[in-house]
């Protein structure tokens, strides 16, 4: 197994508390304290070894562990680049939800050592797997990979979910509520009666908001929140559209994904959620993710369809 040269002295005691099982969302904290530790070793880390999963000799992803565990139902998709800091705690609190999940990390080749941490993990852990890629190609095909990783095999339900903290693990369960009763698509809301964003300047809001509508207006969308990232489908939803079709790499894939799966009318349920602004790590919003959703759901709307409609 591929693990960065010194990072595991440092990080001996991850497993342990990932393993933990009911006391693993006490442990978070020892957890984080762990790795405040590491910082200087991990700092340190060779990035020319992190970044020879390029030489290895699939093109776009090497599977690092398969999920073995029987029976599975969910899994939670985790698509990181650099979020060396925030990903033991997702992992952590995720473990200790539910053993029917399961988590498949999908790493864009972090030069900060996330996807080497993930590993360690995975070998400590089998309901974490990894999937590698061999740079950062954008959130859009980073989810496709995990999609299709998910669909086969057994799971029920795949869920969208950031790394960073962002989204609230006890929040989880709504979603897979909302699916379970029927949604083939539930969205984690901040837009409807009831959600919350914390930490978020007024005119981070005004932006976020702005963006929806536009979205909303030009799709002649339903949605209230078409553009959030925390998401769980149904089975059924995914396999109904062509992954492979899916065009967009940044943030707009949600939109464009939300978009199909309402067209065809499938049920879809909003849930309430409350977001908090990311503590560790830096956004990975830019000046062209943002220009290709407006050039995207410019085209789309003019158009009335997406660029491949299935």
């Amino acid at each position: 197994m591929f693990v960065v040269d010194g990072i595991r002295p440092q990080l001996a005691n991850v497993a342990e508390v990932l393993l933990g099982g009911a006391q693993l969302l006490e442990q978070g904290a020892v957890l984080g304290l762990q790795l405040c530790r590491a910082g200087n070793h991990i700092g340190g880390l060779n990035t020319n070894q992190c970044k020879s999963e390029a030489e290895l000799p699939e093109t776009h992803a090497t599977e690092r562990r398969l999920v073995n565990t029987a029976a599975p139902s969910t899994l939670v998709v985790i698509p990181t680049y650099n979020e060396l800091e925030s990903l033991p705690l997702v992992l952590g609190q995720l473990l200790a939800l539910d053993d029917s999940v399961q988590v498949l990390v999908v790493d864009d080749n972090s030069p900060d050592g996330t996807g080497a941490l993930a590993d360690h993990v995975a070998g400590n852990e089998p309901r974490v797997s990894v999937l590698h890629r061999t740079e950062k190609a954008g959130l859009g095909p980073a989810y496709v990979a995990g999609f299709t990783w998910a669909l086969e095999r057994d799971f029920a339900v795949i869920v969208e979910m950031d790394a960073d903290g962002s989204h609230q693990v006890s929040e989880l369960p709504l979603l897979l509520a909302a699916v379970a009763d029927g949604a083939a698509l539930a969205i984690g809301s901040r837009w409807v009666d009831g959600g919350r964003i914390v930490n978020w300047p007024r005119h981070r809001q005004a932006i976020s908001r702005a963006g929806t509508a536009y979205a909303r207006i030009l799709l002649r969308s339903h949605l209230q929140d078409i553009t959030s990232g925390f998401r769980a489908y149904s089975r059924a939803a995914l396999e109904s559209i062509d992954l492979d079709s899916l065009g967009a790499a940044g943030y707009v894939f949600q939109i464009e994904l939300a978009w199909r799966i309402e067209r065809q009318g499938l049920p879809i349920r909003e849930v309430p959620i409350t977001f908090i602004e990311r503590v560790h790590g830096s956004s990975k919003m830019t000046t062209r993710i943002v220009v290709e959703a407006l050039a995207k759901v410019t085209r789309w709307g003019l158009r009335g369809s997406p660029d491949t409609d299935n």
